[in-house]
């Protein structure tokens, strides 16, 4: 692995914006490391307070409810948590400085620079793949945690000791903006479709910050892709490296054979469908890719005992909170929680996965797409429409005349109770937003949970 070089520290302050779990991690390495830092966030919590208390007591300069903005143009460099929109007045003047911005993902590389990872991104299905591909290291007898945009930062990974043999690596299109020194061992890319459109001023431009999976390939790189996406193999077209293919409907390198009903991965079979306990072919879609992934990072991990044990740890693995969660079953109905759905393509994949009729559970914060592309697959799998948030009046306004809909413009807890009022025997309620959270919640791990709570009888 490739990785640039840390600026010596005599080179002077070093800036963190932004103070969630990458932030912190990023300045506790940065001082683990001999860097002078100065952190800041705009927002003020509690929380916050006590983070800043916990970093100042190492040595940290903190900021909260504001920042220096001529400090950070002066900073030698500046890292930039993923959340932090490019307009930020911070991240404005670290440009008008001509900093180095990068991502704490960069820190950690450029730190700890021996660290072997299996990177996965792409538009849907990335957080999954990454869990199944740490899962099924960790089945092998190998220390493989998940991190990166899945939860735990890399820093945090690149602080510890000793090092783990391998890391199964999330990496947003934010982040991928911000980390040039990105060299994965095996690079998956699941899935490309419009997304964030709230933040990018094209589908092109978020499709070139996704393209940087690949900036530093070579002869040496492996490559797992997608063959049903057209979209991710034009743009991997000529970059360097291995390049394995993964596929629902046709043979591959890891493909689903529907005739024998099983999932075979190098020319071979090494798992029954029915023994995979995950909703939808998309999901046959990231086992497969998590499995050829393990499978290419070494020679080592194709045996047929490493087969059998990838085939044990698949059968065991499930579906994880927020993505097609089944968390439950009252009077006949099935209330499933797809909160992380914040894309139309990701509910489109949840919507054509129902065998139920389905009351669907449709708005959030309305991220620029518009909602057409699911007026008839929510025709043929849905019953029943129930718009709410920032987005319900656009998408009342795309879905009209297809299948009833419901605009709720109260509390979450009214969105369920209407989904509860319409929802029959046999029923399923689905809880896949197409949007962001943010208007009425921190993020939609929170909203997942609150239709958690709300799903079980004599909560709603």
């Amino acid at each position: 692995m490739s990785a640039r070089a840390m600026i010596p520290a005599s080179a002077g302050e070093l800036a963190v914006i932004g103070l969630g779990r990458s932030g912190v991690a990023a300045a506790q390495l940065l001082r683990a490391h001999g860097y002078v830092v100065y952190a800041c966030d705009d927002s003020t919590s509690p929380n916050l307070s006590d983070v800043a208390r916990k970093l100042t007591s190492i040595g940290v300069s903190v900021q909260i409810g504001g920042h220096d903005a001529d400090r950070i143009a002066r900073s030698a460099m500046v890292v930039v948590s993923p959340g932090v929109p490019p307009d930020a007045p911070a991240l404005v003047a670290a440009r008008r400085g001509a900093r180095d911005v990068v991502s704490e993902i960069e820190i950690a590389l450029r730190c700890a620079p021996d660290l072997r990872y299996i990177a996965v991104t792409g538009t849907n299905g990335k957080t999954t793949t990454t869990a199944l591909i740490g899962h099924l290291l960790r089945a092998l007898g190998v220390t493989a945690p998940d991190a990166g945009n899945i939860g735990t930062p890399l820093s945090q990974v690149a602080l510890a000791e000793p090092r783990p043999d391998w890391v199964s690596l999330e990496l947003s299109s934010f982040q991928l903006h911000d980390t040039p020194s990105i060299a994965p061992d095996v690079g998956v890319l699941t899935n490309l479709s419009a997304d964030h459109l709230d933040r990018y001023a094209s589908v092109s431009d978020y499709f070139a910050d996704k393209a940087l999976l690949f900036r530093n390939a070579t002869s040496e790189s492996r490559w797992v892709l997608n063959a049903d996406d057209p979209a991710s193999l034009d743009m991997a077209r000529g970059v360097a490296g291995e390049q394995l293919c993964f596929s629902i409907g046709k043979q591959a390198d890891a493909w689903y054979d529907r005739g024998a009903d099983s999932l075979v991965v190098f020319g071979a079979p090494i798992l029954a469908r029915a023994e995979l306990q995950l909703l939808g072919d998309h999901n046959v879609a990231n086992a497969l890719a998590a499995s050829l992934a393990v499978m290419a990072a070494s020679f080592s991990l194709r045996t047929p005992e490493s087969r059998d044990a990838i085939a044990r740890a698949l059968r065991g693995f499930r579906a994880m909170p927020n993505r097609l969660e089944v968390v439950g079953e009252w009077n006949d109905i099935e209330w499933i929680n797809d909160s992380k759905a914040t894309n139309v393509a990701s509910t489109l994949v949840a919507v054509q996965g129902m065998t139920r009729p389905t009351v669907l559970l449709l708005g959030g914060r309305h991220k620029g797409e518009p909602y057409t592309a699911l007026a008839e697959p929510i025709a043929r799998h849905a019953k029943h429409v129930i718009a709410f948030g920032e987005a319900a009046p656009i998408v009342q306004h795309d879905l009209s005349g297809g299948v009833p809909l419901t605009r709720v413009d109260g509390t979450f807890e009214d969105v369920v109770a209407a989904a509860r009022g319409v929802a029959e025997r046999g029923d399923a309620v689905l809880l896949s937003p197409a949007c962001s959270s943010y208007d009425m919640f921190n993020n939609y791990v929170e909203r997942g949970q609150r239709f958690r709570e709300l799903a079980a009888p004599g909560n709603g």
